[in-house]
């Protein structure tokens, strides 16, 4: 079987606008823990427009602009790079509301499908191996333009990988990658560069899970193939929010409710309810399942969800999950007490 998923650097313009939304919601829960957020950002050449909703009790103590630009200036948004945050336009079109964000945040506010799956086991984070794989090559993509031998390149770049699934081990076939360059760096001291960082980091990958087989030298490996990428971001590319769902959930071979995760506080019920049908789903595959698909619907004003359906494989019993279990009271709770490092992208987990 052939499987295949994609996943791309935090300066892809679509990333960045991922990461200014979710700075926004950040922002408004540290002044408000029960804050209502529901922002959009789109960036095109030197410009950030930003737009949505947010109620808090308090003021933010940064300004929308402020949040962009220090986005901007970690992702790598700075000179010598082509595109400087601190050089582009920031139209804020936010509506900011100094009121109770609750008659919001305290119940459901929105019609929604959600949809939460695990398989596998916890070497890949309970992912489709291919995606767990791509996320991995990321990580170590990122970690490396950011303090390693890639230090300063970047910050845009994507991967796609090619993996025959045989029962019980993984062949990585095929990987493409494609990352921006800086101009003083020639593109084949570049090309090698990379090139050792992924074999480092997928030689890490087989320590860690004797399942993936493949021998280096047989994969085949396309780098920059349509030669230097010296304009990455916004001058490359326009970007918005919520256009990486596939990347955010678990890749292409895995459903989705359609709800998009970024830029909504965590009790809205697209973003509470993803994470806690993927939490169902880790659990019933930790009691023995092979695979578990957990999908929800909920309705507006409704506590509890019109539907729970549970679809599960392999060992163990059959899980069952009481609607009680997901209703937006309980599930808004949880977000307030939990809010960050379990609030990611379920794709991205581990």
């Amino acid at each position: 079987m052939i499987r295949m998923s994609e996943a791309v650097l935090p300066g892809h313009p679509d990333k960045f606008c991922d990461a200014v939304a979710d700075a926004i919601v950040a922002e408004c829960y540290r002044v408000d823990e029960r804050a209502y957020c529901q922002v959009e950002v789109s960036t095109w050449c030197d410009e950030v427009w930003v737009n949505g909703g947010i109620a808090t009790r308090k003021p933010l103590a940064r300004s929308i602009e402020e949040i962009v630009r220090d986005v901007g200036r970690e992702v790598g948004y700075v000179e010598p790079n082509p595109l400087v945050i601190d050089a582009c336009g920031v139209r804020d079109s936010v509506c900011q509301e100094l009121r109770d964000p609750r008659e919001w945040t305290d119940h459901v506010n929105d019609q929604c499908i959600s949809i939460g799956w695990a398989g596998y086991d916890e070497k890949v984070s309970f992912l489709p191996p291919e995606h767990f794989l791509v996320h991995w090559l990321r990580r170590a993509l990122w970690a490396s333009i950011k303090g390693g031998r890639l230090q300063g390149q970047g910050p845009d770049g994507k991967l796609l990988v090619r993996v025959r699934e045989n029962d019980g081990d993984w062949q990585l076939e095929h990987l493409l990658v494609t990352v921006q360059q800086q101009a003083d760096t020639g593109f084949v001291e570049f090309v090698g560069l990379l090139v050792g960082e992924l074999e480092a980091a997928y030689a890490k990958l087989q320590r860690h899970d004797r399942r993936w087989r493949a021998r280096w030298e047989d994969i085949e490996l396309m780098v920059n193939p349509n030669g230097p990428l010296l304009n990455g971001g916004s001058h490359g590319d326009n970007g918005q929010t919520g256009r990486k769902l596939v990347m955010d959930y678990y890749g292409p071979r895995v459903p989705i409710g359609g709800g998009a995760l970024c830029g909504k506080d965590f009790a809205h019920i697209d973003r509470a309810a993803a994470m806690a049908a993927r939490e169902a789903a880790v659990e019933a595959v930790k009691g023995g399942a092979r695979e578990c698909k957990v999908m929800l619907a909920y309705a507006p004003n409704l506590d509890l969800p019109l539907e729970v359906q549970v679809e599960a494989r392999g060992g163990g019993r059959a899980p069952r999950f009481e609607r009680e279990r997901f209703a937006q009271s309980r599930l808004a709770r949880v977000s307030a007490e939990t809010r960050g490092g379990r609030q990611l992208q379920v794709g991205e987990s581990g």
